[in-house]
């Protein structure tokens, strides 16, 4: 199943096709900003059963270099199949539209970055014939953005820098710059980067900070996107309060019944995170002769 930072980390260039060329600094090449940039189909399927189907695929216009193409792929983590794949995306629509062709990877770790921008030829090494040399955005090279004015001039970038820096202690200094620089952004415009930057987060912990900030500064917005996360923060929350007050309630009755509980059962008890663990451990907490039975 396709996960939502895997979805951002590449529609973000759909997004904003200009991005590439602002990125590619970044990455230690120099691509012109386009003049026009279009999207293409991103199934490479032919007549075999065998499907491949690249992230994104855009086509850059440029008045310096002419047209090209550049697949986006969203790395998560080291895939030895990949780089295969990677070889036939680009040498297919190499084929297919008779332009020169580019591959980006886009990653959130530091090994995956570093595993992803290795050259990998095909042939035996007297014989390399194609050789894949991906350029790579991750949190190697990607800027880290903390000033609100910076963010503000770029939104997009500040986005992915967020999306790649993910895993890292900067995310949380990215997310409060960016977010106040969309205190007096049209919502039009903020929306989308509140999407991309609430699935590029996924699951970790960043997520949590970034929506309480888009919840207290961007308490205006109304959009249903907004509302979303805010609603997502409120159910969390409701829920943290559920197992809090279950844990106390465990403990409660244990104390209230005279039992000794001891610094292990105290600390298992405020430890668990389930709150259908807990309210079975409430129940046993009545009639059990030992506070350890509860665990039984």
């Amino acid at each position: 199943m396709v996960k939502p930072p895997h979805e951002a980390m590449h529609r973000i260039f759909q997004h904003d096709p200009g991005l590439f060329s602002r990125v590619s600094r970044f990455l230690g090449v120099d691509i012109p900003r386009p003049v026009k940039a279009t999207p293409l189909p991103t199934d490479l399927t032919e007549t075999s059963p065998v499907e491949r189907r690249v992230d994104t695929v855009l086509r850059f216009e440029t008045a310096e270099q002419g047209d090209f193409l550049l697949a986006i792929e969203a790395q998560g983590g080291k895939n030895p199949d990949k780089p295969a794949s990677w070889a036939y995306y680009t040498s297919y629509l190499w084929t297919k539209y008779r332009l020169p062709t580019a591959l980006l990877v886009v990653c959130q770790d530091h090994a995956t970055a570093q595993w992803a921008q290795r050259a990998v030829s095909s042939g035996p090494p007297q014989l390399p014939t194609l050789t894949l040399r991906p350029v790579v955005a991750g949190p190697h090279n990607m800027p880290v953005i903390t000033d609100p004015e910076e963010a503000r001039a770029d939104l997009v970038l500040t986005s992915l820098a967020a999306i790649t820096h993910a895993a890292e202690p900067a995310v949380n200094a990215i997310l409060k710059a960016l977010s106040t620089a969309l205190r007096d952004v049209p919502e039009d415009i903020a929306d989308p980067i509140v999407e991309f930057t609430a699935q590029g987060l996924g699951k970790h912990p960043a997520k949590h900070l970034w929506r309480n900030l888009v919840a207290v500064d961007l308490s205006f917005y109304k959009s249903y996107l907004v509302e979303e996360i805010r609603e997502e923060a409120r159910a969390e929350a409701r829920a943290e309060a559920l197992v809090k007050s279950r844990a106390e309630d465990v403990l409660l009755i244990l104390e209230q019944r005279g039992l000794d509980i001891s610094d292990d059962v105290r600390s298992r008890v405020t430890d668990c995170g389930d709150p259908d663990l807990l309210r079975r451990w409430l129940t046993r907490a009545v009639t059990a002769p030992k506070a350890e039975e509860i665990f039984e």
